[in-house]
């Protein structure tokens, strides 16, 4: 299936997540856990000067009924692109299926993955596009 390139704004936001996760890498390195990451990830983002929102609750609206809580996203930069954060040994075919769900059920089109839990962070991110 084809889809439509992505807009200059999802690249410059991409780019944005790539260096935010290098600094927070560098500084910090790998080993910790993801609740010590995040801060300091959503913290790169916004010195850059994107809007984030973080633990962001989404409903699952199924067979017409709405369930208050179906999932939480890791952060959302500037209500386009879906970071979902680990701190694991190594990413599972799961955590790339979370992620491509929660991208399909909020018609987010840019996602990633990233692992800080690894010798070089450009080892630890996956980009997805829908």
């Amino acid at each position: 299936m084809e889809y439509a390139p992505l807009t200059e704004k999802h690249e410059e936001i991409a780019k944005a997540i790539v260096n935010a996760a290098y600094a927070v890498h560098k500084a910090l390195g790998p080993g910790l856990l993801e609740s010590i990451y995040e801060p300091c990830y959503c913290h790169e983002l916004h010195k850059q000067g994107w809007r984030i929102q973080q633990q962001v609750i989404i409903p699952i609206v199924y067979d017409g009924i709405t369930f208050g809580e179906g999932f939480r996203l890791d952060v959302i930069v500037e209500d386009l692109v879906i970071c979902e954060l680990k701190a694991v040994d190594r990413i599972l075919a799961v955590h790339e299926a979370q992620l491509l769900s929660y991208m399909k059920l909020t018609g987010k089109r840019l996602g990633f993955l990233i692992n800080f839990n690894v010798p070089l962070i450009r080892n630890g991110i996956k980009r997805f596009v829908r």
